[in-house]
C-alpha cells in the first residue's frame, strides 16, 4: 500500500496532530470515551478522530468503534469536517459526522478552541453478533460535549440565571450567586454568547455496512430487500434477501425501485468516453492476467493493446464495444441481459437521495472499473488492490493520479452528476433543543 500512501490515494486529507495542547485534549477525550490514552506525540486524524497510528499504537483499530457500532468521534478542530473516514463500518456515518460539523460549525469552532469535543453516534443497537440485529438500526441521533462537559454546565447555568430572575430574593442567596460564578468561570457568559448544539436525528433506512461480509439494505423502498455479499445469508428480517452472486434477482430488485438508469441514456454526460475508459480499465485487467507490462502505458497504448489483442478480450469488453457503436451510430443495439457480466458496467445510479449507495453497489459488482471502484467503494478497493500485480497497480496509482486526483469534483460530475448534488442523510429533526453531554451513553 506504500504507492498509494505515498500519492495521496490512502490515508489522503487527514489531519496531522503535532501541537502538545492538542495532544493532551485529544488523550483527555480518549479517556474519557475509552479509557485509553496514546504515548504519540505526533499522529493523523480522520472526521471522526480515529488515527490509524494510534490503531497501530493500541494494537486496536476499534478504538473508537467498538463491536463496529455506535462510532465515537473526537473533534479537535472542524477543520477535520473534509477528512474522510477509514475503517468505515456503515455507509452513512462519514455524511452525518460531517453534516453534524457543517451545520454546528460556528458553535464547534469556539468549543474547540479551549477543548475537545468527543461524543457518539447513537443506535439502540450495540451488539451485531447476529446480522437480523442490524435491521434493529432505526435511528441515529448525535450525542456530544468537551471532556470538561461544557454544554451540560452551560445548561446548569442557564437554569440557575432563570432562576436568579425568576426568584424575588435571589439577591439575598449567597449559594445560588456563588453556584453561578463558578459555572460561569468554566463557560463564559451564556446570555450573551450562548453556546447551542443543534439536535440532529438521521434516519438510517437505506445503507450498507461492512458487517457479515458486506450488506447493502434497502428498507425505505417500494420493494425492500438485503443485498448480501455472503450467499449464506438467508432468512433476514426483510422481505427479500438476495444474493450479490445472482445477477437476474439484482436487476430485477434496481429496475422494480427505480434506483438506476443505462449510462447510454443519462442526460449530460460523454457516455462513450464513460463506456470506453470502462473498456480500458477491462484491458489493463485482461493484460494484467496475460503478464503484459503497462509501465508508462497511455491511453492510445491500452486502446492498441485492445485491437492486437481483441479475440482474446473478456466478453464485457465486447458488449461494451458493441454499445459504444450503437451509442455513436455506429451499430445496432446490443442485447445485454441483467446474466451477461457487462450488465452493470452499463448503469449508473438514477437521481434519487441513495444515488451514492447505489454507485457503491454497482461498484462492487463491476469491480473491473477500478475508478468507479476508487470512488464509491474504497473499503473493496484497497482490499483488491493488495492482490493485484505490480504492473497493475503502477497503471492505476497513475491513471488516479492524473485523471481524478487533479479534479475530484469534476471527474464525479461527469461520471455521477445530476442536476443537484448527492445528499447527505436527512435529518428527522434538528434544532429541536441543545444536547447532554455524551458521558451517559458513551462507555466509560
Amino acid at each position: 500500500m506504500k504507492r498509494l500512501i505515498e500519492a495521496g490515494l490512502m490515508f489522503g486529507n487527514l489531519v496531522h496532530v503535532t501541537s502538545p495542547v492538542l495532544v493532551e485534549r485529544y488523550n483527555r477525550a480518549l479517556q474519557h470515551l475509552a479509557g485509553k490514552t496514546t504515548k504519540l506525540d505526533d499522529f493523523h486524524i480522520d472526521i471522526s478522530g480515529y488515527s490509524p497510528e494510534i490503531g497501530d499504537e493500541l494494537d486496536d483499530h476499534l478504538y473508537l468503534n467498538k463491536n463496529g457500532v455506535n462510532r465515537q468521534f473526537i473533534l479537535l478542530t472542524t477543520q477535520q469536517k473534509t477528512a474522510p473516514l477509514l475503517n468505515a463500518k456503515f455507509s452513512t456515518s462519514r455524511g452525518i459526522l460531517r453534516q453534524f460539523i457543517d451545520e454546528n460549525e460556528n458553535q464547534l469552532f469556539a468549543l474547540t478552541a479551549r477543548d475537545a469535543v468527543a461524543g457518539e453516534l447513537v443506535n439502540s443497537v450495540f451488539d451485531v453478533s447476529e446480522p437480523a440485529r442490524l435491521f434493529d438500526i432505526r435511528t441515529i441521533k448525535i450525542e456530544a460535549d468537551t471532556t470538561q462537559e461544557t454544554l451540560k454546565d452551560v445548561d446548569k447555568l442557564a437554569a440557575l440565571v432563570d432562576r436568579f430572575k425568576a426568584e424575588d430574593d435571589a439577591w439575598f442567596d449567597d449559594v445560588l450567586i456563588a453556584d453561578m460564578i463558578a459555572l460561569a468561570k468554566k463557560t463564559g457568559d451564556v446570555v450573551r454568547n450562548p453556546v447551542r448544539l443543534k439536535h440532529m436525528q438521521f434516519s438510517q433506512e437505506n445503507f450498507h455496512t461492512s458487517h457479515f461480509g458486506g450488506i447493502y439494505i434497502f428498507r425505505g423502498v417500494p420493494h425492500p430487500a438485503a443485498l448480501c455479499v455472503d450467499p449464506a445469508l438467508r432468512d433476514l428480517p426483510i422481505a427479500y434477501t438476495l444474493s450479490l452472486s445472482e445477477p437476474n434477482r439484482i436487476a430485477k430488485f434496481l429496475q422494480l425501485n427505480e434506483l438506476v438508469e443505462p449510462i447510454v441514456k443519462a442526460r449530460g454526460i460523454d457516455a462513450s468516453a464513460i463506456l470506453r475508459q470502462k473498456m480500458d480499465f477491462i484491458v489493463v485487467d485482461a493484460a494484467q492476467d496475460s503478464g503484459i507490462d503497462l509501465t508508462g502505458a497511455t491511453r492510445r497504448d491500452i486502446r492498441r493493446l485492445a485491437r492486437d489483442h481483441a479475440r482474446a478480450l473478456p466478453p464485457e469488453w465486447h458488449a461494451l464495444n458493441a454499445l459504444v457503436n450503437w451509442a455513436e451510430g455506429d451499430g445496432d443495439w446490443p442485447k445485454i441481459g441483467s446474466d451477461h457480466p457487462a450488465y452493470f458496467y452499463t448503469l449508473r445510479a438514477a437521481d434519487h437521495r441513495d444515488a451514492e449507495l447505489v454507485n457503491m453497489l454497482l461498484a462492487e459488482l463491476a469491480p473491473k472499473d477500478v475508478r468507479q471502484l476508487f470512488i464509491c467503494h474504497k473499503e473493496l478497493f484497497y482490499r483488491l488492490y493488495a492482490g493485484w500485480t505490480e504492473t497493475k497497480k503502477a497503471y492505476v496509482v497513475d491513471f488516479l493520479l492524473r485523471e481524478y486526483q487533479v479534479d475530484k469534483a469534476g471527474a464525479r460530475k461527469a461520471l455521477f452528476g445530476h442536476d443537484a448534488p448527492m445528499e447527505s442523510p436527512e435529518p428527522i429533526k434538528e434544532d429541536i433543543g441543545q444536547i447532554v453531554g455524551p458521558w451517559g451513553a458513551v462507555r466509560r
